[in-house]
């Protein structure tokens, strides 16, 4: 059986890749190897998707689908016997329904290209993450993406009105409605996102889209101790009645990295405090939002739940502070990161980082360590920073001491990125073992072969 011949019977030539061409990709933006496979096929419409995962089944070929590559847990690798769909020519926007306030696009679309194409109808899609220009929409549906505003908007299932599927055996589920509610029977898109493509392969996407702030209100805000974190937030949120966006948290080292050289950044406060937070609200009346977030920082000054502050005078200020946030590539300096996305109760953050210090000092000796995250919502991402040279023997070990822990106080190893191959060994953490079994029930019976994405997640 020749793949590459047979695949471009359907599609054909030029939409396939054999398996030397494959290897000249990338993996991916955080990857430093190339991709593997038998083919990669690039369909343009659901049906060629269709056409093309009903050829695999008939011939029990593995399928991994590929949008931007930005995730972090090997979501995306393939083996030299499988085939990649990859969705980089379904990237139309077919429609922005300014009435509806929804849009429906293909799955190879990226999230910057629809966040800019709304703007021009006065909306707004309102997740938004650093690796905006390269992920693409159907990957953000496939690994529930949450990003920097998950604490006003939710996360990316929130934003996902209606799907079109393509089931392992090709059968195309086009359930693309456009209504916010709609309780006629079971929610079927509701099983395909956060799936990492082992449930069916995305191609379309109906996305609820809402009206675009006229404000924007922004902070650098250093505080000395995490209590005062956690009160800021309460206070702030309470404060600015709704329009509370984004709340960011880094802790020292992490501040100190994205404002000394190498990093370009500058330092918006000094670099003293413990923690620091990027805090953001998005309104509608300049005058009254602006007075209103003024009046808000002062009371936590004056109350001590903060220690400094700079606060954002125009839109070239805001940018500035969310590139800081964004900079995360800094930890490339000077050794491998391995990186971490994990939630948790707000209380256990204090102990479980200073504790995680402690323990990782004892496990693995020198190292650096970041911890940043969008903490409004619980989501902390840890960095741990090491030597290459020590990365295969130090890398299990640090995983352990990482997520251990969150089992005492029912934290999830994963917050935003999922599962893939990388997280298997931790489910456990974070799922019992009925809810692991009802999961296995769902593969089997939409992929009985164990076609697509094999071997992630279960």
């Amino acid at each position: 059986m020749n793949i590459v011949e047979s695949l471009r019977a359907i599609l054909g030539e030029t939409a396939v890749l054999d398996a030397a061409d494959t290897a000249t990709r990338s993996a991916g933006v955080w990857r430093p190897d190339n991709l593997q496979a038998a083919a990669l096929v690039r369909p343009a419409t659901t049906e060629e998707v269709a056409q093309v995962l009903r050829w695999c089944h008939a011939n029990k070929v593995g399928v991994v689908t590929h949008g931007g590559l930005t995730g972090l847990v090997h979501g995306g690798d393939a083996t030299p016997d499988q085939v990649i769909v990859s969705l980089e020519r379904m990237r139309a926007i077919e429609e922005i329904n300014p009435t509806q306030r929804t849009a429906t696009v293909q799955a190879g679309v990226t999230l910057q290209a629809l966040q800019e194409a709304v703007e021009e109808h006065h909306l707004m899609f309102p997740l938004d993450l650093g690796a905006r220009g390269t992920a693409t929409l159907g990957g953000n549906a496939a690994t529930n993406a949450g990003g920097n505003r998950v604490i006003r908007y939710g996360m990316m299932r929130d934003m996902v009105l209606g799907l079109e599927v393509v089931l392992a055996d090709g059968t195309i589920v086009s359930s693309l409605n456009h209504l916010i509610k709609n309780n006629a029977g079971y929610d079927l898109k509701q099983m395909f996102i956060g799936s990492e493509g082992t449930l069916g392969v995305i191609t379309r996407l109906v996305l609820r889209l809402r009206e675009q702030p006229v404000t924007r209100n922004m902070a650098f805000v250093g505080l000395d101790n995490f209590d005062h974190v956690a009160g800021f937030l309460r206070h702030m949120d309470r404060s600015l009645g709704g329009t509370l966006s984004a709340f960011e948290a880094m802790w020292h080292d992490f501040y100190c990295l994205v404002t000394s050289p190498p990093a370009r950044g500058k330092p918006p406060i000094a670099q003293d405090y413990p923690f620091y937070v990027l805090v953001e609200s998005q309104g509608a009346d300049r005058e009254l939002d602006t007075q209103r977030f003024n009046s808000a920082m002062e009371t936590a000054y004056e109350s001590g739940l903060i220690v400094d502050a700079a606060i954002s005078q125009s839109e070239t200020d805001c940018h500035h502070f969310w590139e800081l946030r964004d900079d995360v590539e800094q930890a490339m300096h000077g050794g491998i990161p391995v990186i971490f996305d994990i939630s948790l109760p707000i209380a256990e953050m204090d102990d479980y980082t200073a504790n995680l210090g402690a323990s990782l000092k004892a496990a693995i000796g020198e190292h650096r360590l970041f911890i940043f995250g969008h903490l409004g919502d619980g989501n902390l991402h840890i960095c741990v920073q090491i030597q290459p040279a020590d990365y295969l023997r130090l890398r299990p070990v640090i995983e352990q001491q990482v997520y251990a822990p969150l089992a005492a106080f029912q934290g999830s190893v994963s917050a935003e990125h999922g599962i893939g191959l990388e997280k298997k060994p931790y489910l456990h953490i974070s799922r019992s073992e009925v809810e692991v079994a009802l999961m296995r029930k769902l593969k089997t019976a939409l992929d009985p072969q164990g076609l697509l994405n094999p071997g992630k997640i279960l």
